[in-house]
């Protein structure tokens, strides 16, 4: 299924680090033709990092989409019922933020994202990025895993030898996981 002119809610949480690969992949959906509009947790809408400065990312982001960023939970909320979204992808998705999701916690704007967008049985796309996939929050990804609407951008290890529990989303997928997801298709293999 092609992405023209499907409306994309794309979420940033806090795993800084995959910042730059994930807005590489926002362009090329602008490209072909979506509408995105951009979600950011709180840190990431307010966090500088040795990665970045938030304000030079949401200046970047929004000058890509053309829209302007929702970063409370009020500007979240109305995302179901005005059904806003075909599809919404949180990319980079961190530890905590999957914690949350696993757990029902609805503390920001990208959890309040997720749950508004929900309620409408439309997909939502995970491209995880924590540093403890493999450890704490392994039993976290499964529980989303086995979640219905809940779909996934394919993943592996960080740096086994340095970083053996951290796990990392390979976005050269997400545009192809955003069209699988669509048709209710989990892309395979999820484990790269």
């Amino acid at each position: 299924m092609s992405l023209e002119n499907k409306n994309i809610g794309y979420a940033f949480t806090g795993s800084f680090c995959t910042f730059r690969k994930s807005i590489e992949q926002l362009k090329k959906l602008v490209e072909i033709g979506a509408n995105i509009v951009p979600i950011m947790s709180y840190n990431s809408y307010h966090l500088d990092t040795k990665f970045g400065k938030a304000k030079d990312f949401i200046t970047e982001i929004e000058e890509i989409t053309q829209n302007k960023i929702i970063h409370t939970i009020p500007d979240a909320e109305p995302i179901g019922p005005k059904k806003m979204f075909d599809i919404l992808i949180v990319a980079p998705c961190s530890g905590n933020t999957i914690s949350k999701l696993a757990h029902d916690i609805i503390d920001g704007p990208v959890t309040m994202a997720v749950k508004s967008h929900l309620r409408n049985e439309k997909p939502v796309v995970i491209a995880i990025s924590t540093n403890n996939g493999l450890s704490g929050n392994a039993e976290n990804i499964g529980k989303l895993l086995n979640r219905r609407h809940y779909y996934f951008v394919p993943f592996k290890q960080d740096n086994p030898i340095t970083k053996p529990r951290s796990i990392v989303f390979d976005p050269t997928y997400i545009r192809k996981t955003l069209e699988y997801a669509i048709e209710g298709e989990q892309i395979q293999p999820i484990l790269l």
